[in-house]
């Protein structure tokens, strides 16, 4: 029998991935609306993502945190500085 304590944890977890893929679709949403797809695949580098990357699924909320320090990136250092976006999906996607 799963006790309370568990199934409240269960229950974030499963929370937190719902709310990770929302928030995944809609910023993957938003960035080919504004880059358009065909542009996105024609610019994107060959940047692989981090290993501990996958980790982020066993730990709720973490990727959601993840795709929201994203977006805080794209607006603070990229479109308020005159950037585009597509300037932004270059950086996350090309190695320096």
């Amino acid at each position: 029998m799963i006790d309370f304590g568990t199934q409240d944890f269960f229950a974030y977890a499963i929370f937190g991935l719902i709310l990770n893929f929302i928030f995944s679709i809609a910023f993957g949403i938003y960035l080919s609306k504004n880059i358009g797809i065909e542009e996105m695949m024609l610019s994107k580098g060959e940047r692989e993502q981090p290993w501990w990357m996958g980790l982020t699924l066993a730990v709720p909320f973490a990727k959601m945190a993840i795709t929201l320090y994203r977006v805080a990136i794209l607006q603070i250092y990229f479109l308020d500085q005159g950037r585009t976006h597509k300037d932004f999906w270059v950086y996350l996607t090309t190695e320096d």
